[in-house]
């Protein structure tokens, strides 16, 4: 029985049972995982899950079932299961209260993310020497913590629709960092490489041999080392430029999180929250300045939010959310666009054979701006850089924020000067967008592997091109 059998198998039992719509999601995904502590591996993660998923829809109202089995009567028992399910659920008046789903033609097809390099093929001495030799190195050089880490996924899908869907995808994920913590007087400062969590992407073990984890354990070490002798970020008002790394998360949570549909409707509210954005207001609201374009692109090559269709079967595309600074587009599946009177979906997601898909990002990110990082500190008499995130906060409407950063640079007269420690800022979102001023050409898609959203809680992979920007008139040394 092939995995396309065991999904027709399903929807055919979901249909039978009286659902008007239904379709089927097998999965088959491995995971490993690798950490290393002070040069000596510390966890090695090895997990393969393999199963199928089934929606239903009857009057209005979804069932869902999933079993970790493919065999053919117990994915037929799952279709009729989701549809029983589905059925209960419609004897509740249900409060979204929507149409349906938007029409899709159905699409038949294969789609594989970009890999030179299988990373589970990479033997497991040469990842393990990567990450021992580069906390070694950071512990030679003065780390007291030195960790490094690398995930893999390797996920294959087979989607089946009772419209005519037949697709398959195979999606290859990795990446790697490398964190270093000093303990001073009172105090832990920390630097990490790529990122914060590390640099993701769908792509094979290449991305990670470009990272080059090794070549900066030193300097990761030493700066961590050095913000024990810091200063401390002042606090005021003043202009702030945000390194790329440190606003993809900015993006993630006060934009990527603020234009998911379901938060808009209020369907997400329970858990995550909901989202200051008014449907009412789409096409016109001010988001930020002139200089702000984010878009949706799933087609993105290489970042981790790519993919060829989403588990809805709606191929990826790219779209507008943001344009010249105003709001145009949100994050959407064929039920929520459907109740929300847009014909749109595309960004609906699971992360396993046993969960519902729901909305989640695609990638997330800006396009690039017309200045360099060196034209906006030359252009810059006296403000703060900030780089590399180390926390955050935000309401569930996702409007008030304030984040950490692990180092700063204080900006005289064009020039950088000393190293700053702890630097936080903190605003409201369509303020702060609004305050940018310049921004940089130099695009990077950050990986997001952490994404956290729903209940039961899903982990989604997210991707959010961004590159350093200048904003005026930032709240910066808020303590607390």
């Amino acid at each position: 029985m092939t995995h396309f059998d065991a999904a027709d198998a399903a929807v055919e039992a979901a249909l039978a049972a009286g659902a008007t719509y239904a379709d089927a999601r097998v999965m088959h995904r491995r995971y490993e995982s690798m950490s290393a502590r002070n040069g000596d591996v510390e966890d090695l993660t090895q997990r393969e899950s393999a199963g199928i998923g089934v929606r239903a829809l009857v009057g209005g109202s979804w069932g869902f079932f999933g079993v970790p089995d493919l065999d053919d009567a117990v994915a037929r028992r799952a279709g009729a299961r989701a549809a029983e399910i589905a059925a209960a659920s419609a004897t509740v008046p249900n409060r979204r209260g929507g149409p349906g789903l938007i029409p899709a033609e159905p699409e038949v097809g294969s789609w594989a993310s970009e890999c030179r390099i299988d990373p589970l093929s990479v033997p497991l001495s040469e990842k393990g020497d990567l990450l021992t030799s580069a906390t070694a190195e950071m512990r030679k050089q003065g780390a007291d913590i030195a960790v490094g880490s690398y995930d893999i996924w390797d996920t294959r899908k087979w989607f089946v629709s009772s419209e005519g869907h037949r697709i398959d995808q195979h999606v290859r994920e990795c990446g790697g960092a490398i964190t270093s913590t000093v303990i001073g007087d009172g105090e832990t400062q920390v630097r990490s490489y790529p990122s914060r969590r590390g640099q993701f992407g769908t792509r094979g073990w290449e991305l990670v041999e470009e990272t080059d984890l090794g070549a900066h354990a030193a300097r990761i070490a030493e700066e961590a080392r050095a913000l024990t002798r810091a200063p401390q970020c002042p606090a005021g008002e003043t202009t702030v430029i945000i390194g790329g790394e440190q606003l993809a998360l900015q993006i993630h949570e006060s934009v990527g999180h603020a234009i998911e549909l379901d938060r808009i409707l209020g369907w997400e509210a329970a858990y995550a929250g909901t989202s200051w954005l008014d449907l009412s207001r789409l096409g016109s609201l001010r988001f930020g300045s002139e200089l702000m374009n984010i878009v949706i692109d799933p087609t993105y090559p290489g970042a981790l939010g790519s993919f060829g269709w989403d588990d809805e079967g709606t191929r990826a595309h790219k779209r507008d959310a943001v344009r010249n600074g105003v709001w145009t587009g949100v994050l959407a599946g064929r039920e929520s666009a459907a109740v929300a009177g847009l014909d749109y979906g595309g960004s609906v997601r699971a992360d396993g054979w046993a969960r519902l898909p729901m909305v989640r990002m695609t990638n997330v990110g800006l396009e690039p701006g017309p200045h360099t990082l060196e034209e906006m500190i030359a252009a810059t008499d006296d403000g703060i850089y900030m780089d590399m995130n180390r926390s955050w906060s935000i309401d569930d409407r996702r409007l008030n924020f304030q984040f950490g950063c692990q180092i700063a640079y204080e900006i005289k007269n064009g020039r950088l000067g000393r190293m700053l420690k702890n630097p936080t800022y903190t605003g409201i979102g369509p303020r702060f967008w609004a305050s940018m001023d310049m921004l940089s050409s130099d695009i990077v898609a950050w990986g997001t592997p952490n994404c956290g959203k729903g209940q039961p809680g899903q982990t989604g992979h997210t991707g959010h091109p961004s590159a350093p920007a200048r904003f005026t008139n930032v709240r910066v040394g808020v303590r607390g």
